[in-house]
């Protein structure tokens, strides 16, 4: 990863607060980095650090300083990498999610390897998407910040590869019991990690109408987010890897 000249970046409007004179300026995303590289967090720094709506206020060198960090400090997207000693990155992200009584942040798992089968244990844990690291400079904030604005980073062929090994074809029937037909069609959507809008767009329907079933396809899977919903479609079988 390189470090960017300092951008103009975009403004993240759920958390704005007031400044002089009534006006509202956007609060920064607060962002906690966990990996026990120290040049890895240097360079994760150095990147996030040039944006001016992304703040990065804390680090951690393992999975249960992690932990601690983010009860204490309360960030809006947590940069977890899996493998850490004392704590992984797994076990990390269950206990953050796990933490009653505050909002839960958004945890991206950086790391190596795409195919790595810790991304798939984590990504079943509840981390909301994963980035590799030799991303980009521009391709880690854009992933800080969509993270933040509630979408899963997802890379569609990554996860068709994990999901191989874990997917039961003999559940599908089940699955797709649950779902309408329309519901059945924007659950392969997602897993092709389209958007709300791209969804509407595919399927020639309402921005609002696309959310509606997107919502209802977590509901119905009991699916926390889009990424849990995507790895129960690939592990009944009702998405086929490949």
């Amino acid at each position: 990863m390189t470090t960017p000249p300092a951008g103009n970046g975009s403004e993240n409007g759920n958390r704005n607060r007031t400044g002089d004179g009534g006006l509202q300026a956007a609060a920064p995303l607060r962002v906690v980095l966990a990996d026990d590289e120290r040049m890895v967090r240097n360079a994760l720094r150095a990147i996030l650090g040039a944006e001016p709506d992304i703040e990065v206020v804390g680090e951690a060198e393992s999975g249960s300083e992690a932990v601690s960090l983010v009860r204490e400090l309360r960030p809006d997207v947590v940069l977890m990498d899996v493998r850490m000693p004392e704590v992984d990155g797994i076990r990390a992200t269950e206990l953050i999610l796990a933490t009653p009584g505050h909002p839960t942040p958004r945890i991206l798992v950086v790391t190596t390897f795409e195919n790595d089968s810790y991304v798939y244990d984590a990504l079943r844990a509840g981390a909301h998407g994963f980035l590799l690291k030799r991303a980009t400079a521009e391709e880690l904030v854009a992933g800080v910040r969509l993270i933040a604005r509630g979408d899963s980073l997802l890379f569609p062929a990554a996860v068709r590869s994990l999901a191989a090994h874990h997917a039961r074809a003999d559940r599908a029937g089940a699955l797709r019991e649950r779902l309408t037909a329309r519901e059945a069609d924007v659950l392969r959507l997602m897993a092709q990690g389209l958007t709300n809008s791209e969804i509407a767009d595919h399927m020639a329907i309402g921005s609002a109408t696309a959310k509606t079933h997107v919502a209802a396809v977590l509901a119905k899977l009991g699916a926390r987010d889009r990424t849990q919903a995507v790895i129960a479609a690939y592990e009944h079988g009702f998405v086929t890897p490949g």
